[in-house]
């Protein structure tokens, strides 16, 4: 993992999401009040960098007067949104998708999405499942993932209590406890 200064040493929540939410949309406003909500629990907020509910999630941290991190990708010649603290620029997908993982110290909410979304949420879910890193929260909002989580877990009931779904960012706090922040 790059090296993240500061950053390192406080607790890290990597939120999950699609680069296609726009300002004025739900999804975009239910970002950046999760973004809002991590911040002030005290929490940095990790992303994939770019605009969405990358930018959102960022925006709403910020606001809050949070710090946030992007991971991003050579893949890709966007720039990082604005809300950025700090980037970290990764070679291809998958060494992107392990450092969002590897950020996840405190863990991780996952808002709607679609495919990479999807593998985002199914490898930590997979990694906690199998004891291939430390159990911490994966918490979903709103219902969206909902299917996905009734068929896994009517394979393999004990997997279900990896994951966990509130209603809104506001309901975060019974996942995430308020953690103290850094002066």
């Amino acid at each position: 993992m790059a090296d993240l200064g500061d950053l390192a040493s406080r607790p890290v929540v990597c939120v999950f999401g699609s680069a296609d939410p726009v300002y004025g949309s739900d999804e975009f406003r239910i970002a950046c009040d999760t973004g809002s909500a991590l911040a002030h629990l005290g929490y940095v907020v990790a992303n994939g960098g770019y605009a969405g509910t990358m930018l959102a999630s960022a925006r709403g941290a910020k606001d809050a007067g949070g710090a946030t991190i992007g991971v991003t990708c050579k893949l890709w010649s966007s720039e990082p949104n604005e809300f950025i603290d700090q980037v970290i620029v990764t070679d291809c997908l998958a060494d992107r998708g392990a450092e969002l993982v590897g950020l996840g110290s405190a863990g991780f909410v996952v808002l709607d999405g679609a495919t990479g979304t999807l593998l985002e949420l199914a490898t930590v879910w997979e990694y906690m499942a199998k004891k291939a890193m430390e159990t911490v929260p994966i918490v979903c909002v709103g219902p969206f993932w909902k299917p996905v989580f009734n068929t896994i877990t009517s394979a393999g009931p004990e997997a279900g209590k990896f994951v966990q779904f509130v209603d809104a960012p506001d309901q975060l706090e019974l996942h995430f406890p308020p953690v103290e922040k850094a002066g």
